[in-house]
């Protein structure tokens, strides 16, 4: 950068965020039971393509990697397969999640999310790399230390002869204050576990009655000798640029373990107090009960049998459990056979955490790329993003976060070895609402599927409508017009709003400043040196985004580019009064304006790729010009032959930013 007067500026370069030298970039995996719809590509996705996108730009494309892809296995696929047979479906399981996949992938595209591997953890090339990277990863944990083999409870279908996993029993969370919609057998929709005897009115979706329970076992990762390493870790990432809530939410995850007891039954709790272990009484005057605190989960475990047994009533409080790593469906990655413990299979959720390591893997192999994995998983040079939803936080948190440092041996360290599996930096998003209630495929609420929102929208404006919302801060509501049924004919469409800044405020510039050119300079830009103030307000607005993207403030990114831009229209509005007399004010003004222009397209360059690459393309530069190092240089730099730079020549009415044909109709 410029080195500028300006302290405000100095300030500013001097405490740029650091870059890594190489990046991961990865989206939440779509479950391979369903088709995606808007919230999937446009509450997540977009976000991760966003930021790939802009770190491609900044560091070097060669340098970032963007993975996600199907997850196959697990009890929401078979119980769906088991759905779709009795409805006469003839193809196998794996056909029906291949499907599912194709049709992920191809909406995607639809969007333009840049994916370097879409893949899949039952399907294709990634197959033998992801059964590879279970096994290595679950080897790791037990040979550290961290495994444990339990007997414990799983629902049993007493009419249907059969176990029934996750999906397959649904009730509600035990949790104190849950909100989750459905409860399944050992963890709600909104990602609390627990012990599958604690679930609330169990329901076998097998037969429509209540299971039973029977002794089973399994392989668990022994979450809670983390805790203090847990704890830790998300002091430190408190302390960083990381989202609030998000913060605030693991925070929860990480408290003791707890029971929660209205305060009618205190007689009967004081009756068989001593009798329980060791624990903490905690009373709030404005709350309907009071808390008990234990210092082990197993302390817990032992009470809350005793309070059952002399039925007083309770709420588990959140906690580290132990975390169950297999199971014993079919539909699975196989688990490593060890001891006594042959023929599982891994329990989905652990398998798709270490999932996008088996998809770099086989991205580098396919693209015949000479970097290992390591080199971006495991590399103090490399930062790892993980776009997610709320939802799955607890997941992706302590759960990814304490697995992988288990696997650096029995003293595990946060400040991470070389070598060794990196902490991630979680980008956690806030529900997209839509028409103001939650959104879920399975739920009551149906969302649009992406391609119903291109009949009456463009890629562009949707994109540019998402990265408006502040899902990073609260659950911001989706509010199409074409949707909502409260909408008058007058009232003006959210979605196309946001979109104007193209179609119309940078379209409108953009074609002035070309036709201005071919009617003025015969279709030759005028080569003149920049002023200093449109350099200095570029590198402020430059300095300004990258500090923003670096916080994951995406909104906030579109603030300063609508600003931007729309002082691009001011700054040649108020020039041109005087330029239109005088051709060197006019070769100067088309100057500072082309250049303001140049700098506007590629801070929009991961905002709306498609139609920026053809402005670039229009404007005779090639993609060269979207690189940071030189986002400050004039685009002369960037033409063979400056003094006789002759970009395309448009006709009237261009558009270099356009609406959909049903839009035009209605104008």
């Amino acid at each position: 950068m410029k080195d500028y007067n300006d302290e405000r500026l100095k300030r500013m370069i001097e405490f740029r965020p650091k870059m890594p030298k190489r990046a991961v970039i990865t989206a939440g995996m779509p479950y391979g039971n369903k088709d995606l719809h808007y919230g999937h590509v446009l509450g997540m996705f977009l976000y991760a393509d966003f930021m790939a996108r802009f770190l491609r730009d900044r560091i070097g494309k060669d340098n970032v990697i963007f993975v996600s892809g199907t997850d196959c296995y697990g009890s929401p696929a078979l119980e769906t397969y088991r759905k779709e047979v009795e409805k006469g479906y003839q193809g196998t399981i794996r056909d029906m999640v291949e499907g599912y996949h194709n049709r992920q992938w191809e909406d995607l595209q639809k969007f333009q999310i840049s994916l370097d591997f879409f893949g899949a953890s039952a399907i294709g090339d990634a197959v033998p790399f992801h059964n590879e990277t279970s096994a290595e990863i679950f080897n790791k944990l037990y040979e550290n230390g961290y495994l444990k083999k339990m007997s414990t409870l799983q629902f049993y279908d007493e009419e249907k002869g059969t176990f029934l996993n996750g999906r397959q029993v649904v009730g509600r969370c035990p949790y104190e204050g849950c909100q989750s919609e459905k409860g399944y057998a050992d963890e709600c929709d909104l990602g609390h576990q627990y012990q599958p005897s604690e679930l609330i009115d169990p329901v076998s979706t097998l037969s429509g009655h209540r299971p039973v329970l029977r002794e089973i076992a399994n392989w668990y990762f022994d979450m809670p000798s983390t805790l203090p390493l847990l704890t830790e870790w998300i002091d430190r990432v408190g302390k960083t640029e990381a989202r609030d809530f998000y913060v605030k939410e693991i925070k929860e995850f990480l408290k003791k373990p707890e029971i929660y007891i209205k305060k009618d039954q205190m007689t009967a709790y004081e009756e068989i107090k001593d009798l329980l272990p060791t624990h903490d009484i905690r009373e709030e005057k404005s709350k309907a009960s009071f808390v008990l605190v234990f210092g082990r989960l197993e302390d817990r475990e032992f009470a809350c049998q005793m309070l059952s047994d002399n039925k007083i009533r309770y709420r588990t409080g959140k906690t580290v459990t132990p975390f169950r790593l297999t199971g014993n469906i079919e539909w699975g990655v196989p688990v490593p056979d060890r001891e006594d413990m042959h023929g599982l299979t891994f329990y989905v959720w652990p398998e798709s955490l270490w999932a996008p390591i088996s998809f770099t893997k086989t991205y580098l192999s396919k693209s015949k790329r000479v970097e290992k994995y390591t080199d971006y998983w495991c590399s103090k040079d490399s930062y790892i993003y993980q776009i997610l939803g709320e939802d799955n936080m607890y997941f992706y948190g302590p759960v990814q976060h304490a697995m992988w440092l288990c696997t650096q041996g029995k003293n595990p360290t946060l400040d991470v070895p070389d070598g060794e599996l990196n902490m991630s930096h979680l980008i956690v998003n806030k529900h997209s609402l839509f028409l103001g209630n939650k959104a879920s495929s399975s739920g009551n609420v149906k969302p649009p599927k992406p391609s119903e929102l291109l009949k009456y929208y463009s890629v562009e404006q949707l994109r540019m409508h998402f990265l408006g919302l502040s899902v990073g801060n609260t659950s911001s509501s989706f509010t199409p017009k074409p949707w909502d049924p409260d909408a008058k004919p007058e009232d003006i469409d959210p979605v196309t709003k946001d979109g104007n800044l193209l179609t119309n405020v940078y379209n409108r510039v953009l074609r002035t400043l070309f036709y201005t050119w071919q009617s003025r300079c015969g279709g030759v830009v005028p080569v003149r040196d920049i002023d200093d103030d449109v350099l200095k307000t570029c590198t402020q607005t430059i300095l300004k985004y990258e500090k923003l993207m670096m916080d994951n403030k995406f909104h906030m990114v579109m603030y300063e580019l609508d600003s931007f831009i729309r002082n691009i229209n001011k700054y040649w509005v108020a020039g041109i009064k005087d330029a239109e007399t005088d051709d060197e004010k006019l070769a100067r003004l088309i100057a500072n304006t082309l250049h303001y222009v140049k700098v506007a397209m590629i801070l929009l360059h991961p905002v709306s790729p498609d139609n920026i690459e053809k402005l670039a393309a229009d404007l005779g530069v090639d993609g060269s010009i979207f690189s940071w190092d030189t986002i400050n240089d004039p685009i002369y730099d960037f033409v063979a032959d400056k003094n006789n730079y002759r970009p395309k020549e448009i006709p009237p009415k261009y558009d270099f930013f356009s609406k959909p044909a049903c839009q035009l109709q209605g104008e």
